[in-house]
């Protein structure tokens, strides 16, 4: 099943895939343009990785969010692709063998195995950096939003990307000696390592859009949940897929002795936690009186995947 999206015209489903493929196209636009300062390999290194596909759910989500509240996906672009080169750059780091140690990701070899350690470190270190000067230097330049909301949906993103987001979720998924309880670790790893970015990738469109302090609230809670919903939702696949349609290699959680949510609460209830983050999600926009067909769309599409 994958995560098709195409439907009848006029249908959410139809509109967030014509979405995706703005984003596809919008990366394959930025990746034939090497700035001239960086140097050509790092450069291979950073796009390889970029352009090795996936679902792009945070810059899709970072659109219909802003599109919501009247932004156009033109003007949220920039935004968007930051919010894709940290999280492409946090899977860098994931596959390396001081971290997950994974040889595969999207259905290719991971960025260490083409260009060594050393590189895909630096590779990854400069999405993470490069994202926010992007995004800094287009969204001032197209002169769409006040500047205070470019500082805002940054500092989001930022805070996000940093120790008390994905990086700190990183250390609670790989340090044991950061493991906490048993029955909320799994918890603790999804908020802070999952939901925290894809909640920012939703909060920095809102906000760019111009929604209100309340709608703001509103958006955060739903990428909350809907990044909680996608972790347990991973969390099942490695236990239940085929490499072939994953993508990378599965029963990696169990092979590592990782504390999931399957490991500790078993598949079924697994599944059922996930339904209730997904309805949970859901239920935030119902406070947004905008409409909120897209993103009430998104998250059973997501529920529905299987790789």
């Amino acid at each position: 099943m994958g995560i098709s999206i195409s439907s009848a015209k006029g249908n959410p489903d139809d509109r967030i895939s014509g979405c995706r493929l703005f984003v596809e196209k919008a990366i394959e636009d930025l990746c034939n343009e090497r700035p001239e300062r960086i140097p050509e390999r790092l450069w291979e290194s950073m796009t390889y990785s970029l352009t090795a596909g996936g679902k792009r759910v945070r810059p899709v989500l970072c659109i219909l969010a802003g599109e919501t509240c009247g932004a156009s996906r033109e003007d949220l672009i920039p935004m968007a692709l930051a919010c894709e080169m940290v999280h492409t750059a946090s899977l860098i780091h994931d596959d390396l063998p001081a971290m997950d140690n994974d040889s595969m990701r999207r259905g290719k070899p991971t960025n260490h195995v083409v260009f060594g350690e050393p590189l895909a470190l630096l590779a990854g270190d400069s999405l993470f950096l490069w994202a926010f000067e992007y995004a800094r230097k287009r969204l001032l330049a197209g002169n769409a939003f006040p500047h205070l909301s470019i500082l805002e949906a940054l500092g989001v993103l930022l805070d996000a990307s940093g120790p008390a987001g994905i990086c700190g979720g990183q250390v609670l998924d790989t340090d044991p000696a950061s493991t906490g309880p048993e029955s909320e670790h799994p918890w603790t790893v999804a908020r802070s390592k999952t939901a925290v970015l894809i909640s920012a990738s939703v909060q920095a469109g809102a906000i760019l859009g111009g929604a209100g302090p309340r709608e703001r609230e509103a958006f955060a809670g739903f990428g909350d949940h809907l990044g909680t919903a996608f972790q347990i939702i991973d969390d099942i696949i490695d236990v239940t897929g085929e490499a072939a349609r994953i993508g990378k290699t599965p029963g990696k959680d169990r092979i590592q002795g990782k504390i999931t949510f399957v490991s500790v609460f078993g598949l079924e209830e697994a599944r059922r936690m996930s339904r209730k983050e997904t309805s949970m999600a859901i239920d935030f926009l119902s406070i947004i009186e905008r409409d909120v067909a897209d993103l009430e769309r998104f998250p059973r599409i997501l529920e529905e995947r299987d790789n």
